[in-house]
C-alpha cells in the first residue's frame, strides 16, 4: 500500500491515519459560528506530491489542527472518529474507491457545519456543480493548478463564512 498520510510531526504508514490541518465552518443555513480553535481541515488527494504542498500551505493557519490523505478510505475513518471537531475537508474529485463528491457528501451527513471544498484539474459540468453546491454537498470549488496563497484564503473564507 503506497497511501500515505501527514502530520505535524511525521509522514506515517495508512494505518496511522493523521496529519493535521487548522480550521472552523459553518453550515450555510445556520449562522452559527463553530470555534475555531482546535478544529480540523483536512486535505484529500491521491497525489502525495500535492497533499504535501497543500498541508504544508494549511499548516500555517493558526487555530486549527491541519490532516493530510493520500488514501479517502483512511480519510473517511480519520472523519468518523472525529467528526465534531472538522471545520473544513477539502477533497479531490477523481480517487480511488470513494470519489470526491462522495467523500464531502459524508463529511455533511456526519457534520453539517463543516465546510467542503472539492477540487479538480479537469473542467466539471456548471450544471453537475450547481446542483452539488445547491444541495450542499460542496461550499466552494477550486480548480487546479491552485497555489498555497489561494487555498489558505479559500480555507480562511470558508473559516470566516457565517
Amino acid at each position: 500500500n503506497t497511501h500515505q498520510t501527514i502530520s505535524d510531526r511525521t509522514i506515517s504508514k495508512p494505518n496511522k491515519l493523521h496529519e493535521s490541518i487548522r480550521k472552523q465552518g459553518t453550515d450555510q443555513n445556520k449562522c452559527s459560528k463553530m470555534s475555531i480553535k482546535n478544529k480540523i481541515v483536512s486535505i484529500v488527494d491521491d497525489e502525495l506530491s500535492t497533499t504535501n504542498l497543500f498541508y504544508t500551505a494549511l499548516r500555517t493557519i493558526r487555530g486549527i489542527n491541519a490532516f493530510g490523505f493520500t488514501d479517502p478510505v483512511q480519510a473517511l475513518e480519520h472523519l468518523k472518529m472525529n467528526k465534531h471537531d472538522y471545520a473544513v475537508m477539502i477533497s479531490y474529485l477523481r480517487m480511488p474507491v470513494i470519489n470526491g463528491v462522495q467523500l464531502l457528501q459524508t463529511v455533511k451527513d456526519l457534520n453539517p457545519l463543516a465546510r467542503t471544498i472539492l477540487l479538480t484539474a479537469y473542467n466539471i459540468d456548471d450544471s453537475l456543480l450547481q446542483e452539488y453546491t445547491k444541495k450542499e454537498i460542496i461550499n466552494c470549488f477550486l480548480q487546479k493548478p491552485i497555489g498555497g496563497d489561494q487555498l489558505r484564503s479559500e480555507v480562511g473564507n470558508q473559516i470566516s463564512f457565517a
